[in-house]
């Protein structure tokens, strides 16, 4: 979806529409997992328990693509 939006500009919400719904239906694939949802409950609870005990905050992961 990312590399169609880049290449097609501005019209991108016409061209990309078939790649805009695969993105979609991966997105909901994975928030309807309930153990998806688990560890990103755990990650997230582990990274506040640190902060509170801390007052330091974690620097976000850089979010690589697997094209």
């Amino acid at each position: 979806f990312t590399k169609c939006c880049q290449e097609t500009g501005i019209l991108m919400v016409v061209k990309c529409r078939q790649e805009n719904t695969a993105l979609k239906d991966c997105l909901v694939g994975y928030y309807s997992d309930p153990s998806f949802y688990e560890e990103c409950k755990a990650e997230y609870l582990k990274q506040r328990e640190e902060y509170r005990a801390t007052g330091i905050k974690k620097k976000r992961q850089k979010f690589t693509p697997n094209v």
